[in-house]
């Protein structure tokens, strides 16, 4: 009968440390995946900055312009706001169309 305790302790003892090992393993591929999720997500926050930063100046830079070519600084800004208001009321109406492949993105992004 002791022949049979001493060969199941082993097994008791392997099966103790293969389930430590597979719960650090887990706690790893955790902090791996999370941390990834948020280098992502920065990486994504600095360009969105940075777009949008360009996105500004170069704003700027055309109802400047668009100011001298009309005549009047505020011809130029009312130019660049009109056209952007024709851009924000495309967007509303395509709304939908955009939105689904927007959200498989970001599904992606979290899930990769």
């Amino acid at each position: 009968m002791e022949p049979k305790k001493e060969t199941a302790r082993p097994i008791i003892e392997q099966l103790h440390e293969y389930v430590e090992t597979r719960a650090k393993l887990l706690k790893l591929e955790v902090i791996d995946r999370s941390t990834n999720v948020i280098a992502g997500i920065v990486v994504d926050l600095v360009m969105i900055i940075m777009f949008i930063l360009t996105f500004l100046f170069a704003s700027f830079t055309l109802a400047l312009f668009l100011g001298d070519v009309l005549g009047a600084n505020w011809k130029g800004f009312g130019s660049v706001a009109i056209l952007y208001l024709l851009i924000a009321v495309i967007v509303i109406i395509a709304r939908k169309p955009v939105q689904r492949p927007l959200v498989n993105i970001l599904v992606r992004k979290l899930f990769n």
